[in-house]
């Protein structure tokens, strides 16, 4: 793991479950992170785990980054300081929609990411 992302395997899982669920504003632990990015691990890590409903919490999470990111009067991150945290999932589809999303969130392209965010959710749900 990237050593800005305050995220390890050592992480109680209702720690975790607790870091999805919270708004993301309170995501700025990690100085400089993407909050998408903190989210993201948490999900790959509770996948990982085999936690039931995670998909659930970390679109719902994600959804809300993004429609925050869209209003444009909010200062979130939007460097991405791990472009390859996309390779923590096993699934390649939803590796590279991932990847492409990132891409399109720091470049502040939010009319595509949305449409990615739609495709993620459609892949996660598939399984």
């Amino acid at each position: 793991m990237h050593n800005a992302i305050p995220l390890s395997t050592e992480v109680p899982t209702r720690d975790l479950l607790r870091l999805l669920r919270t708004q993301p504003d309170i995501l700025g632990e990690a100085e400089g992170v993407l909050p998408e990015s903190v989210l993201w691990r948490c999900y790959c890590e509770l996948r990982r785990r085999g936690e039931s409903d995670v998909a659930q919490h970390f679109l719902r999470s994600v959804r809300v980054l993004h429609r925050r990111r869209s209003t444009r009067g909010t200062d979130i991150p939007s460097v991405d300081v791990d472009p390859d945290e996309h390779k923590l999932v096993d699934d390649p589809m939803l590796s590279e929609l991932w990847r492409a999303y990132k891409r399109c969130i720091c470049s502040q392209r939010t009319g595509p990411a949305s449409r990615l965010l739609r495709d993620i959710e459609a892949q996660i749900t598939r399984h």
